[in-house]
């Protein structure tokens, strides 16, 4: 990860008996001990870049971070906090004793002098050893909560000042540090780096996710709109006139009067259909009522027997019933024409700030989602909003597609945000 980490090769002559002394000093390893610091060092290497590669969530990512980087330096504690403009820092990872006090979430103030203040000021690794009657908010923090000395290194993301990341020591044991530590932990502080990086790209993909599908609802709810108060309306104000003119020519012949029925009824067909189609571009129960009124409205047109246990009873976030109303219409329509299902079962409760939603056929099964399925299409959805989707689908034994979307919608990388 270009963290400038040395890699020890020691022979497996060297192993037995050989002059492992030598080879360490060849290394730039002053004593065979630091084999110890070394290999430490990189397995936390190797574990953070295992769980950014994974694409945990930022949170874990930067906990995670925190406590190998603290770990490498010996300290009780650590913590990534991120620079605002206005001067002040947000703590946004942590690890260590709990006495050290700086939770997620806390805002700092760099007054007076800080590691924290001096790093962001110089851009620099920087180290304290006392807080002994130094001035500043975060000095007298730090002094209240027995942290005797803290070393901190710069977070640079893209070429900017991102934050720092600080490691603290509360026990009495000296020396605090060893000698160096800050230049260590500056070593390694690119690891905070590519863990920002990694999850900003995964919030800004969310983000862009959450925008296109705002704005395709949007667009159908226009569409929706346009088709119910103009093209609808005046199809229906057409119906009217035509069923009035039937009736109010009396001397109109059989074959006449059959062929404004006709008409009549050809015209009712394609408001029907019209009003069908702007059903399915948005549906106005959906926005009206809610999601279980249009639920029931699709269970009770879909050609397979659908059963519902609905067991919450209050509006949802529009965007959660939004993503829950098609991907039912999607998983109905798969029952009706691919499954050869007999029933259908949909459940849908709300548990732990999440709605959880069940579809289940008794069909066919088999549903291969990356095979052309329009359940594939649906996940761009899930992920804007931070959820997730499941199909299972074994040959011979129904399909049960699961959902789960929070319904506080923050992005799931806040602490980035």
């Amino acid at each position: 990860m270009g963290c400038g980490v040395p890699i020890l090769v020691v022979r497996a002559a060297d192993m037995m008996g050989g002059p492992v002394k030598r080879n360490v000093e060849y290394f730039g390893v002053e004593e065979p001990g630091d084999l110890v610091r070394i290999a430490e060092a990189q397995g936390a290497l190797r574990r953070i870049g295992v769980h950014v590669a994974r694409g945990g969530v930022s949170g874990e990512v930067l906990d995670l971070v925190a406590e190998e980087l603290g770990r490498l330096v010996g300290a009780d504690g650590a913590q990534i906090t991120r620079y605002a403009a206005d001067g002040t820092a947000t703590v946004v990872g942590v690890w260590g004793t709990p006495d050290i006090g700086l939770l997620v979430g806390t805002r700092l103030s760099l007054d007076g002098h800080s590691v924290s203040a001096t790093v962001l000021r110089t851009g620099q690794a920087a180290r304290m050893d006392s807080y002994a009657d130094v001035p500043g908010s975060l000095a007298a923090h730090q002094r209240e909560h027995h942290v005797r000395g803290t070393v901190g290194a710069p977070i640079f993301v893209e070429g900017h000042l991102w934050g720092v990341v600080t490691a603290s020591v509360v026990r009495e044991e000296e020396p605090l540090f060893a000698p160096g530590a800050e230049v260590r932990l500056a070593e390694y502080a690119d690891l905070v780096a590519a863990a920002i990086a990694n999850a900003q790209a995964r919030a800004d993909l969310a983000a862009s996710r959450a925008r296109v599908v705002a704005a395709a609802d949007q667009a159908r709810r226009r569409i929706e709109r346009e088709l119910h108060d103009g093209i609808q309306q005046q199809l229906i104000a057409l119906a009217i006139e035509l069923t009035d003119v039937e009736v109010s020519i009396p001397s109109a012949t059989p074959e006449q009067r059959e062929r404004l029925s006709a008409v009549t009824q050809a015209l009712t067909g394609i408001l029907d259909e019209l009003r069908e189609i702007s059903r399915g571009i948005h549906p106005t129960i959906l926005s009206g009522s809610g999601l279980q009124p249009a639920l029931k409205g699709l269970g009770r047109r879909c050609r397979v027997p659908v059963e519902f246990d609905m067991r919450f009873d209050r509006r949802l976030p529009e965007p959660v019933e939004v993503a829950a109303y098609y991907i039912v219409v999607e998983a109905l329509a798969n029952a009706a024409k691919h499954a050869d299902a007999s029933h259908v079962r949909i459940e849908a409760s709300v548990r732990d700030a999440r709605l959880h939603l069940c579809v289940r056929d008794d069909g066919v099964g088999g549903a291969d989602p990356s095979a052309g399925s329009g359940l594939i299409g649906l996940s761009d959805r899930v992920d804007a909003l931070g959820g997730s989707i499941t199909i299972d689908s074994p040959p011979g034994h129904g399909t049960c597609l699961e959902v789960e979307l929070p319904l506080e919608l923050t992005p799931k990388l806040a602490r980035l945000g």
